[in-house]
């Protein structure tokens, strides 16, 4: 390993055990500075917490439009039929059996005394239109392991659902080999759906493959060059989208098309990743308030990350990106580096492409299912333990330095984009569009690209250190009239007491502390309307549903939810990686109670 790629590794454990160090040692040894220090972290932090609302408020009107969008669609589409059948009706009752024309001429679509509604139809009509021709075929592909058969039928059934699902849907089923029951429970779902969908393709990943770490990455690079050499015997692969998901993914159909109507309008769908947001609403009500509020944040975060006006927003659990382009990158990797498969792909494509690919949000939220078990303490700890998982993917912070600033990766990486585009230019884009190569990789966007891979994982292993406990350890240490120091440094310089000027700094802090939380509790509070919003209109859940006034009682679990599912899971993550270990395969435990059909 070079000294840079060494140095690069350090990045995340140095960050997490520095923060410790500063918090215990900093008003000891160097007041001043850890005075500076904190003032500096808090206004950061404060800043990138302001961002984010800011940020959230766009995806949440985006959202909301297009579920508001749909729902008048859907409106108009039913005022349509209700009036066809009328005139039918009347027109029966006639004694030409003539249908007799309206005022207006028009006998199919009344006139609407809702322009605003009239205005959304027109633009669904436009995602629909493009929809209908059915240019892409969209594979799905749902690694699990583990995974409850009722849970993947239930994913599996509302995909099945869709209007284009028989003709335009390919189901990619990824087994793993090491579960016992895989090739019964695959036969059952492929059995169950036998006609349901284009194609039903079944992958079984080996087990013990050298050089792979057992996860979703690894399982999602087999069933996806599996799937491209069944499908490219039968289907031009310029055609073929992949949607990555998870086993309890409820994927709407108004997703589906909105990935078509992004593919179709962009310059270049090979070099296009769809990023939707996720949404936490399947099972809410059935696991502790702690677990439930942490997925809200997790959520938000999620959200508010979409809104970057330069593409490079990351994918969470779902994303739907190209053949063409999963293949020129070399497919998904599978060493332990690459656990968090979503985000490492996302960087993948990135940096392998010289920048071309980018993301598209697609605003339309992705239901997902909170860790569930049989008792509070153990769902509590499954939570704990799938926060471990995901917090694993920190060796993402090292492959974005190494991508980004390393020579050797530079000059693969021009490699990749050459290769790239010799490949893609042979492949128009979609019709009526031109295949434009968008900008190639500029340091800013480099620069930008690890700015938020640093902010996504070092944010957790240090705030929850040094937002709880500098500011009540500093007043211990500095000004109680118990401090310790009394005791043992009796030539101790106090700066807070003896320089009007930081007295003034640690004020200032203790006054920005104070509003740290402020822009996150924001963000809960647009999330409640936004929730009910998704869950009445999007999901057409009733009003004892979804969540009331009452469920704002879960944030005060976020203190504790901070703790022990952000802070401790992501400090062990990356002090883990001082050591490069492995942990076990295990996946999050989920009950799941399919609904009776009556």
């Amino acid at each position: 390993m070079s000294i840079n790629n060494l140095l690069f590794e350090l990045v995340a454990p140095a960050t997490a055990l520095g923060a410790i160090l500063v918090l215990l040692f900093g008003p000891v040894f160097f007041p001043r500075a850890y005075i500076w220090f904190l003032l500096t972290y808090f206004s950061t932090f404060l800043y990138i917490s302001i961002n984010h609302f800011l940020k959230f408020c766009l995806t949440v009107r985006n959202i909301k439009r297009n579920i508001r969008n749909w729902s008048a669609q859907q409106e108009h589409q039913s005022m349509s039929r209700d009036y066809d059948t009328k005139e039918v009706v009347k027109s029966s009752a006639t004694s030409n059996g003539r249908i007799t024309p309206t005022r207006n001429g028009y006998t199919s679509v009344p006139m609407s005394s809702n322009f605003e509604s009239d205005n959304r139809c027109n633009e669904m009509e436009s995602v629909l239109k493009l929809y209908d021709e059915g240019h892409y075929i969209h594979a799905f592909v749902i690694p699990n392991y583990k995974e409850p058969e009722p849970l993947l039928r239930d994913t599996i059934k509302r995909l099945a659902q869709h209007r284009n699902a028989t003709t335009t849907y390919v189901i990619v089923l990824a087994m793993e080999e090491s579960e016992v029951e895989q090739a019964s429970k695959a036969a059952s779902l492929k059995r169950n759906f036998d006609g349901s969908f284009l194609d039903f393709i079944i992958t079984v990943h080996p087990k013990d493959v050298p050089g792979e770490s057992r996860g979703k990455g690894s399982n999602v690079a087999y069933a996806a060059r599996e799937a491209c050499d069944q499908l490219m015997r039968k289907i031009d692969k310029r055609r073929v989208v992949f949607t990555i998901t998870d086993s309890d993914s409820a994927i709407p159909e108004l997703y589906v098309r909105h990935v078509e109507k992004a593919l179709m309008e962009s310059e270049d769908p090979y070099s296009t990743i769809c990023s939707p947001p996720i949404f936490f609403s399947r099972n809410a009500f059935n696991v502790p308030a702690a677990v439930r509020v942490t997925d809200i944040m997790w959520s938000i975060m999620v959200m508010q990350n979409l809104s970057n006006p330069r593409g490079l927003a990351f994918p969470c659990s779902t994303y739907s990106l190209s053949m063409i382009l999963a293949e020129q990158v070399g497919f998904w990797d599978t060493d332990k580096d690459a656990v968090g498969e979503d985000l490492h792909m996302w960087l993948k494509c990135f940096f392998k492409t010289g920048g071309q690919a980018r993301s598209v949000p697609i605003f339309v939220p992705i239901n997902l299912t909170n860790v569930e078990t049989t008792s509070y303490i153990s769902n509590i700890y499954a939570r704990f333990v799938q926060a471990k998982r995901h917090y694993n993917g920190v060796a993402d912070v090292a492959y974005s330095l190494k991508s980004a600033f390393n020579s050797e990766n530079r000059s693969s990486e021009a490699e990749s984009m050459s290769l790239y585009n010799q490949n893609t230019t042979n492949y128009p884009s979609s019709p009526g569009k031109r295949l434009s190569c968008l900008m190639s990789c500029s340091f800013v966007d480099k620069l930008v690209v690890v700015f938020h891979v640093l902010e996504a994982h070092m944010i957790p292993a240090t705030s929850g250190w040094l937002m709880f406990a500098a500011v009540p350890i500093t007043q211990f240490l500095l000004i109680s009239t118990y401090s310790p120091l009394a005791d043992y440094y009796p030539d101790f310089q106090n700066p807070i007491v003896t320089s009007d000027f930081y007295a003034y700094m640690f004020s200032l802090i203790q006054a920005v502390g104070v509003l740290l939380p402020m822009p996150l509790l924001l963000c809960a509070m647009l999330y409640e309307g936004l929730h009910k919003t998704i869950d009445s209109e999007l999901f057409k859940k009733g009003s004892s549903e979804t969540r009331t006034w009452k469920n704002y009682a879960d944030y005060a679990w976020l203190p504790f939810s901070a703790w022990l599912f952000m802070t401790l899971p992501s400090t062990w993550a990356c002090m883990k990686r001082l050591t490069r270990g492995e942990e076990n395969y295990v996946v999050a435990e989920k009950i799941f109670t399919e609904p009776i059909v009556e």
